[in-house]
């Protein structure tokens, strides 16, 4: 990296990845649909690439650059090296089900790039403005991405209502950081949590300025009450699109929370927290009980998912550093288990048909045993069934709500998942006791099968030897 100035080095990946999109971008505009295999082979180097550099230039603590607006740290390491693994699994997973659709274009992933950009920029954000570029430029990306579809006039409308209520939430989002600049007269993170520091106590602009903030953040999550645009976006875009919107932007959402919440508001501490208790609360209740409810399993995972989003929140709140490590546990545990479970969908489905509700999922076994068990162990995971990832991930934020003193939160902890088990374990059924409506054969590529049946076995392999992934969080957060 000698032809990058040392100032510049710790954003040397987001460089290359804008690089690579512009490369990207032109030599696509060249390319027949024959050939379109090249435009996804560069962009999974784009990724192999930006590991890369992020892999060999660790920071050593925290590196501000940029007029302390980017930060390089561990925390930051970490995600991103995440965010690359989810987003190459996405692009591996989504290429039969382009093709078979017809939507095997470049602009799937060059706008998934971009996404990832965004992604990166949420990341290593260390200033309000910094955070609102990489926001808006993700968010812009899933937009385009969710009417990815034009001749879906389903996918249509539930990208207008993602836009809209897009819009309305980073505009509360500007004004609480407005309101902010005009009570602290900063936006940097650094300076803002000292300048809060200094407040005895939060007075009431800077209460309003929080709320408005925490609507920001609680609709990138998908959490209570902000979460109608979640069922309609993921019922109603491609699924290679819910895939993508189902994981990788959840890393961002979460450092999102830690730049904004835990650093820069942080000696709000007391007033968050309430806050954040409802959010986490009302989002296990609507989550789990609603997606009981439903027949479609795209729109079933988007109440696990705001449910799952919940569980997030509960180890943000509590405030300490092993809730915030549980958190990140918690988050990379539901990524990696959602690609899995979105990968699976994406492999039943064919030109002429989208595996998109439960009854298409009877019968499985008889069908594929191996993707059967596969799918198996990923709702096992989902619903925290032990020795399974999702169990260990759910224990680490029920032992954080111990420790940090709140019990009776802890308890509603262990009724939620019992209620949660209910709609994975109906999906198990499905597969092992109801008869097949579908004897189509299972359409995919070689590589897709192995890198799917490696996801859910790494899933399995976690849950089992925990320590590496748990270390790793440990390491970020410090």
């Amino acid at each position: 990296m000698n032809f990058i100035p040392p100032e510049f080095q710790p954003a040397a990946p987001e460089m290359f990845v804008l690089a690579m999109i512009c490369v990207i971008l032109m030599v696509d505009v060249f390319l027949s649909d024959e050939r379109r295999g090249i435009s996804f082979t560069l962009s999974l180097l784009t990724l192999a690439g930006a590991a890369w550099l992020t892999a060999t230039n660790v920071p050593d603590g925290r590196v501000l650059i940029f007029d302390d607006m980017f930060v390089a740290d561990r925390l930051s390491h970490a995600l991103k090296l995440v965010s690359y693994g989810a987003v190459a699994l996405v692009f591996l997973f989504s290429r039969d089900y382009l093709k078979q659709k017809d939507l095997f274009k470049g602009e799937y992933f060059i706008l998934g790039l971009f996404g990832l950009l965004g992604i990166m920029v949420m990341i290593s954000a260390h200033h309000f403005l910094t955070l609102y570029l990489g926001l808006e430029l993700m968010a812009l990306s899933l937009y385009t991405l969710v009417a990815f579809d034009r001749d879906s006039p389903v996918a249509s409308e539930s990208a207008m209502k993602y836009f809209v209520l897009g819009a309305i939430a980073s505009g509360t989002l500007l004004y609480g950081i407005s309101i902010l600049y005009g009570v602290t007269g900063t936006l940097d993170f650094g300076e803002l949590a000292t300048a809060l520091a200094d407040h005895d106590r939060p007075d009431l602009p800077l209460l309003f300025a929080l709320a408005f903030v925490l609507v920001g953040v609680a609709f990138k999550f998908g959490a209570v009450p902000f979460h109608m645009w979640l069922p309609d976006v993921y019922q109603g875009a491609p699924t290679s699109v819910t895939l993508y919107v189902g994981s990788a932007p959840k890393i961002a959402a979460f450092a999102m929370i830690m730049r904004i919440i835990v650093e820069a508001m942080g000696p709000m501490h007391d007033s968050w927290q309430d806050m954040l208790m409802v959010i986490a609360v009302l989002s296990l209740a609507l989550g789990n009980i609603t997606a009981i409810a439903q027949t479609n399993i795209k729109r079933m995972l988007a109440y696990s998912t705001i449910a799952h989003m919940g569980f997030v929140v509960l180890g943000v709140l509590t405030g300490t550093v092993d809730g915030y490590r549980a958190a990140m546990f918690y988050t990379i545990t539901y990524v990696l288990t959602t690609i899995g479970a979105f990968g699976v969908i994406i492999l039943l489905s064919r030109k002429d048909f989208e595996s998109e509700n439960l009854d298409d999922f009877k019968g499985l076994n008889a069908r594929s045993p191996w993707f059967a068990a596969m799918m198996l162990i990923l709702m096992f995971s989902l619903a925290g069934v032990p020795p399974f990832l999702g169990f260990y991930a759910k224990l680490v934020i029920f032992s954080s709500l111990i420790d940090a003193g709140l019990p009776w939160l802890a308890a509603l902890v262990v009724i939620f998942s019992v209620i949660g088990a209910f709609y994975y374990l109906r999906v198990i059924k499905l597969m092992y006791f109801d008869e097949a409506t579908d004897e189509a054969p299972i359409e995919s590529q070689l590589d897709t099968r192995v890198v799917l049946s490696a996801t859910a076995l790494a899933v399995l392999g976690l849950g089992i030897f925990p320590g590496g992934l748990l270390e790793l969080c440990a390491r970020a957060i410090g």
